[in-house]
């Protein structure tokens, strides 16, 4: 099953980024459920959404400096709950299985990464959508806790100029 969000996105390289709407998976027993309350804007966003590297999926719905509070948790979740800050990067999921996965290193997944946007949803058969929405469905080991004392619009775009400089 699927729930209906709002989001903002494009059609097609040459539209402009436009209110649409998009369907969200409901969660697994892995995964979290993000009312986002902040994205931040990445010139990589814009780039997809422009096709400018070939290969963007439309309907597009960039946004991968993600925060928001968890409204639901699967079964098994284990590292949050409903109400917790919690934050999304530029990656959704990977096999986990691979010697680099297991690693912590999901970036250098030797069976490719899924992107937080214009990625393989292997749990819908089509491709990822963003940030630029009301929610998002995400596993939990690549969701990452807010400490409630942070300003919330300061802490999105660390999830991609901070995490760039960690692991170059």
């Amino acid at each position: 099953m699927s729930t209906n969000v709002k989001a903002f996105g494009t059609e097609a390289a040459d539209a402009d980024l436009q209110p649409m709407n998009i369907d969200r998976r409901d969660v697994t027993p892995q995964d979290v459920e993000i009312e986002i309350l902040y994205c931040g804007v990445c010139h990589s966003d814009l780039h997809t959404a422009r096709n400018d590297w070939g290969g963007s999926k439309y309907p597009s719905v960039p946004g991968h400096e993600i925060v928001g509070r968890v409204t639901k948790v699967g079964s098994e979740v284990t590292k949050f709950k409903a109400g917790d800050l919690a934050a999304v990067g530029c990656m959704v999921d990977s096999c986990k299985t691979c010697d680099n996965c297991k690693q912590d290193l999901e970036q250098f997944c030797l069976n490719g990464f899924t992107g937080t946007y214009n990625g393989k949803d292997k749990h819908s058969g089509g491709h990822t959508f963003g940030g630029y929405s009301e929610k998002i469905v995400v596993d939990q080991h690549f969701v990452l806790r807010v400490p409630e004392n942070l300003d919330l619009a300061a802490v999105a775009p660390i999830l991609c100029a901070g995490i760039t400089t960690w692991s170059p």
